[in-house]
């Protein structure tokens, strides 16, 4: 078990960066710089975007708790 936890984090940790860059939406630049841009405050998640915003945050949640539990297991 222990010698599997960091290959699992490295697994975890990829499929989380990909859900991650899989999210880009395109931003306008006049956002950055202050520009109301009310069209992406009042924005709706639907099919195929949902589930990948969910399964990325179940993966954060997943990556953490195997940070947390490899950190306790090589700790004692």
């Amino acid at each position: 078990m222990t010698a599997l936890l960091p290959y699992l984090e490295i697994v975890i940790s990829v499929l989380l960066i990909a859900g991650i860059i899989l999210q880009q939406r395109g931003a306008s630049l006049g956002g950055a710089f202050g520009a109301d841009n009310f069209a992406s405050t009042f924005y709706k998640r639907r099919g195929a975007e949902k589930f990948l915003f969910g399964a990325t945050i179940v993966l954060a949640v997943l990556f953490i708790l195997v940070a947390i539990l490899n950190f306790v297991v090589t700790a004692a």
